[in-house]
């Protein structure tokens, strides 16, 4: 079975709230390749029919140690992008080892490491689960480091 992890915050009064997150999952290999990132579509625009977000932040292309998964991967984040933009919805990227940097304040941080950090940063009461779904939660502060950053730098000039 794969997972596309999603994670929802909002932000206020300059901090950053869980609004939700999950997991969009597909039954594996055994369904072609089309039908799986359909679902993967599917599931990304009920995301953003149901929390209705400002941005979408995904995380940019990695490389994998097996080929076809990072195709397949590839694949998927592109359907999710798709989806995002054609609901009107603004789509920025940002790699991996920014946004462990951002989270966790290194590059190299587990996914342990990064799931327990989005815990502690977002005050959940459990680890968020599946995996995927923290993952996508540190994209997401990640996004809203750069905006706080960015807006930061706009104010000093």
């Amino acid at each position: 079975m794969s997972t596309t992890g999603y994670g929802v915050i909002e932000i206020v009064s300059r901090k950053a709230l869980c609004r939700g997150f999950g997991g969009i999952r597909n039954s594996g290999k055994s369904i072609p390749l089309a039908e799986r990132l359909q679902v993967v579509y599917e599931g990304i625009r009920e995301v953003v029919t149901t929390y209705a977000p400002e941005h979408c932040a995904i995380e940019d292309v990695f490389y994998h140690e097996n080929v076809n998964t990072a195709i397949v991967m590839g694949h998927a984040r592109g359907v999710a992008m798709l989806a995002a933009q054609q609901a009107g919805v603004a789509v920025f990227e940002y790699a991996a080892r920014e946004v462990k940097m951002s989270t966790v304040g290194s590059g190299a941080a587990s996914k342990q490491q990064v799931q327990a950090m989005v815990q502690r940063l977002l005050n959940l009461k459990t680890l968020p689960r599946p995996q995927d779904a923290a993952d996508a939660l540190a994209v997401a502060l990640c996004h809203y480091h750069r905006i706080k950053f960015r807006n930061l730098k706009t104010a000093l000039k």
